[in-house]
């Protein structure tokens, strides 16, 4: 499967002959609650809802729902409601993690920490499928909320961990742009050497399983038209599956950018970890929050 928009990763996941149980961490807010029935009413996931019981019960049945159709763990604090959502996670009995109504610093910590051991990569990465009205196929991009400033390991890990995550939805051979405000090396911009550091070790096959160019600028990487204007010949030009920005700050900012301007949807996990999380805002779409575990679940069965 190559997928062309969001709703061909859920189907696909609709159709699998088994589900993805998802822990999900302190679900107690009404958002999250509500993301993952919707997400289990349509065949998507199984849910593991961790947290107070009787608040659980009651944001289920707030929207219709009975909670003794739902897996519930009582857990007293946030705390033990990671500790059992690991506890699972390493039992077998959930292949995706969820954040919940719990803190994004202490909820990536418990992932991070070394006694869970639930750390995969060499870092951990967001990796966001954007499907744009004026862009022919999914866009990828990575690293927009994790890595402040990764240097150039980082962000061959970054570029590691995404194309991955891209050939898990069927993607075999990735476009990789290397993003930066200009096309040529120049020694000033750290980024513009990164980039092309990065495409070299694509040439010489240290890095693999897709075509890297940089530096390149996002239009160029995106519009074949300005590729043809500014005299650009590249198989990546115009065509980019996959974005890496130079930092956090850029991500977020094109991030928000597709989404909030342009209209995107769009479906993001963290992936290095040993088992795709799903680290969606309270503030997000729903239809991001579904789309996320719809690519969570994907890639859970995948790993499987």
């Amino acid at each position: 499967m190559s997928p062309t928009a969001l709703r061909d990763i859920a189907a696909a996941v609709q159709t699998a002959p088994r589900k993805s149980r998802v822990a999900v961490v302190a679900a107690t807010d009404a958002h999250t609650v509500e993301s993952v029935v919707v997400a289990q009413r349509d065949g998507l996931i199984e849910a593991v809802l961790i947290g107070d019981q009787a608040t659980m019960a009651q944001r289920l049945e707030e929207l219709g729902q009975n909670p003794g159709d739902y897996t519930l763990v009582a857990a007293t604090s946030v705390g033990e409601s990671l500790a059992k959502a690991v506890e699972l996670i390493h039992a077998g009995e959930a292949s995706i993690m969820m954040k919940g109504q719990v803190e994004t610093g202490q909820f990536m910590h418990a992932i991070l920490d070394r006694a869970n051991d639930l750390r995969r990569s060499r870092l951990l990465s967001v990796a966001g499928l954007y499907e744009l009205e004026r862009y022919h196929k999914l866009l990828a991009v990575s690293d927009q909320a994790v890595n402040p400033y990764p240097d150039l390991d980082d962000k061959r890990a970054v570029t590691d961990n995404a194309v991955g995550l891209l050939h898990t939805i069927g993607i075999a051979c990735p476009k990789v742009a290397i993003l930066a405000a200009v096309e040529k090396v120049n020694p000033a911009m750290r980024e513009t050497v990164e980039a092309d550091a990065l495409k070299q070790l694509n040439r010489s096959g240290q890095i693999t399983g897709c075509v890297i160019d940089g530096p390149l600028s996002f239009d160029i990487a995106t519009m074949a038209a300005a590729a043809e204007v500014k005299g650009y010949d590249s198989e990546v030009a115009g065509d980019a599956d996959l974005l890496i920005v130079p930092d956090l700050v850029c991500g977020n900012v094109l991030a928000k950018a597709l989404t909030g301007l342009a209209g995107a949807i769009t479906a993001g996990i963290v992936v290095g970890a040993a088992v795709p999380v799903v680290l969606v805002p309270r503030s997000a779409e729903a239809s991001d929050k579904y789309y996320s575990l719809a690519l969570a679940a994907l890639t859970a069965l995948e790993r499987a």
